[in-house]
């Protein structure tokens, strides 16, 4: 035992949930922007601008056109498997054979590919880095064990992985359509902790499919934290608290989560009210690409997918036009009620002297 841990030290193989639900979970988030994500916004410009370079086909492979946009987001397994292999710490032969890895793990793994990606990814990096450098022909064994065993698992486990992913996701949507209530409170709650906590809210939606009124959820529980935080700490952390956290992460609370979790009542608490109100007044749909619902405010990257989703509906005639209802709710949910009503909940909690100033600088 004591050589097999001497082996996994050795090797870099930390077998732990932060290295796999968190760090790993984290960079293949990452990956899924600047793949997928990425290669939505381009396509989206290129329709609405009207720019011919970035709607005309660019690249037919297999008979399948490709737009810029489109070669980006058909590059989302890849691109999540390297990111995956990047935060494992793999060495140089063993992450760039995640490359044809994370292809192989997304396209059998269906719609629920994201996730069959995490899993096959992980098990085949650790497994490479368990071989890189053991051998004296390691520019051949490492990658042809990688690759080898990287496909293999594809094969192996990830369509059932990419099944019951979507069967989760769409239990969720089924759900939310049925009791939007109940499941807005719970989804916007849930994720939008997932958001601020040091896991991949991102991924997680991305690994479900969470899109229509469960992504529209997502959203609004996401964005609560961030504009939550953001607002409620500004004397504190003034404009550029206001910043980093508004449209770039309320993670950056957490070290003050950790010391008094009281702080985090108000923006948790605006979402369960922002949740709802999206599923049963302005029924908000994430009809965009899964990954935009975990993103909350950050980059806007919500709310642009929120906009690709209508785009897409009012092109496929699902939905006649975009309203000025549709933009109201957007906007609310987005910004102007997470702000109000974390200010309000917060007065309350001070009050209380729960929370004092300086709780939560950062």
């Amino acid at each position: 035992m004591d050589k097999i841990r001497a082996f996994l030290k050795r090797k870099d193989i930390d077998i732990s949930l932060k290295r796999y639900g968190i760090d790993a979970l984290g960079a293949m988030a990452q990956g899924l922007f600047c793949s997928l994500l990425i290669g939505t916004i381009i396509n989206t410009i290129g329709t609405q601008f009207r720019i011919p370079f970035l709607m005309v086909p660019v690249a037919v492979v297999g008979k399948v056109e490709y737009t810029v946009g489109g070669i980006a987001s058909a590059m989302s397994g890849p691109a999540m498997a390297a990111a995956i292999g990047y935060a494992l710490r793999c060495p140089p032969l063993v992450l760039f054979s995640m490359i044809p890895v994370g292809f192989a793990a997304n396209a059998l793994g269906g719609a629920g590919g994201p996730l069959a990606v995490l899993f096959v990814a992980i098990l085949a990096a650790e497994i490479g880095k368990a071989v890189s450098k053991e051998t004296k022909v390691d520019i051949l064994a490492t990658p042809l064990v990688t690759v080898g065993i990287g496909v293999f698992l594809s094969w192996l486990i990830a369509p059932p992985l990419g099944k019951a992913a979507m069967w989760l996701g769409n239990l969720i949507m089924w759900a939310t359509e049925l009791r939007p209530f109940l499941m807005g409170i719970f989804v916007s709650v849930i994720v939008g902790m997932a958001l601020t906590l040091p896991i991949s809210s991102a991924a997680i939606c991305a690994a479900l499919g969470l899109t229509g009124l469960a992504g529209g959820a997502a959203v609004a529980g996401c964005s609560a934290q961030m504009i939550g935080f953001a607002v409620i700490s500004f004397q504190e952390n003034k404009w550029g608290g206001l910043v980093s956290q508004g449209i770039g992460t309320s993670m950056l609370q957490m070290g003050n989560i950790v010391r008094n979790p009281r702080v985090w009542i108000a923006p948790t608490l605006a979402s369960a009210v922002t949740g709802p109100l999206a599923t049963c007044l302005f029924k908000l749909k994430m009809n965009g690409a899964p990954v935009s619902s975990g993103m909350g405010t950050c980059g806007f990257v919500g709310q642009i997918g929120v906009y690709t989703g209508w785009v897409n509906d009012v092109a496929s005639g699902i939905k006649a036009s975009v309203t000025a209802f549709d933009w109201l709710g957007l906007i609310l949910i987005s910004f102007v009620l997470p702000a109000i009503l974390s200010l309000a909940f917060h007065a309350a909690v001070r009050k209380l002297g729960w929370v004092k100033e300086g709780d939560l600088k950062i």
